[in-house]
């Protein structure tokens, strides 16, 4: 049996769920979305995810027909429908069927599903020897062109980076802005470990804000480390003790060279494995219950 999708107010099969050709998420890339992962019955961060979801929406002028709090609860019918309690879950919000021309004022109500699934970025043996990545011509979009603050369905920039790095034989790839600064990977945000000090690019770079950023910021602390957001190039990445992507799909994965330089003893060091465990115990015990 294939999986439900919910759409637009429905619950479908999996070969039922469809959008208009005329959908301008499918003609331009106009709209929203949001990964979220489920752990043991319990889907974690939903709140955030789903309040970045609607900011996200806000700042494209993207009216959502469903209060977040029905979002939320959407949700958790679709794990529930799939009877899913480890799973990943996208939720899509699209401008909606509109003509084949820009405007958006066309479309007459936006377009929402969610899926939920199963997800595994990258086999077991990354977590335990590292990544190789590279950094790649394509830059990070700027912050007055398309700020990557929106998770938008336009991930073009992204992916042809990630292209970038699967021609050169590397699964991510690391993006850069304008100035040379490092900003991100093509699907995760990025850290460096120096001493004690715990460092990630700030936002206002034009960076996401990852929940899974955000959740890593708030260990530092009890692992003994000191976060800071602050601007850094790749020399600093070059000669960290520890570099490693965090993100919702990835967790926390290590990155053990960079460039074809090996980043300190060229796999997982043990702030990275930490921060790695401490993550996982908070994905076993919080989160909002699938089933109440």
């Amino acid at each position: 049996m294939g999986l439900l999708i919910y759409l637009d107010g429905k619950m479908l099969p999996e070969s039922e769920a469809k959008v208009s050709v005329f959908d301008h998420g499918l003609l331009y890339g106009d709209g929203v979305f949001e990964g979220i992962r489920a752990y043991h019955g319990l889907v974690f961060k939903l709140d955030e995810h789903v309040r970045r979801l609607y900011r996200s929406a806000a700042t494209i002028l993207l009216k959502i027909p469903i209060p977040p709090e029905e979002m939320a609860l959407r949700i958790l019918e679709t794990l529930r429908a799939n009877n899913l309690r480890d799973a990943y879950i996208r939720v899509v919000v699209t401008r909606g069927k509109g003509d084949l021309g820009l405007d958006p004022n066309k479309c007459a109500r936006a377009t929402y599903f969610i899926i939920a699934s199963r997800i595994q970025l990258y086999p077991p043996e990354f977590y335990e020897k590292g990544i190789e990545i590279i950094t790649v011509p394509t830059r990070r979009n700027g912050v007055e062109a398309l700020n990557p603050a929106i998770k938008s369905l336009n991930y073009l920039n992204n992916i042809l980076a990630k292209i970038e790095g699967l021609n050169a034989g590397v699964h991510e790839a690391l993006m850069l802005n304008q100035e040379g600064l490092v900003l991100e990977c093509t699907g995760d945000n990025i850290f460096l470990v120096r001493g004690r000090d715990l460092v990630t690019p700030p936002i206002y770079l034009g960076v996401l804000d990852g929940i899974t950023r955000q959740v890593v910021l708030g260990l530092a602390d009890a692992a003994g480390l000191q976060p800071r957001e602050t601007p850094f190039t790749r020399h600093e990445l070059f000669n960290a003790d520890e570099v490693f992507m965090t993100g919702t799909a990835a967790e926390i994965v290590a990155v053990s060279k960079i460039d074809g330089r090996v980043i300190g003893s060229g796999r997982p060091g043990p702030m990275t494995q930490k921060l790695l465990d401490r993550f996982r115990e908070l994905t076993r015990k919080e989160g909002t219950p699938i089933h109440e």
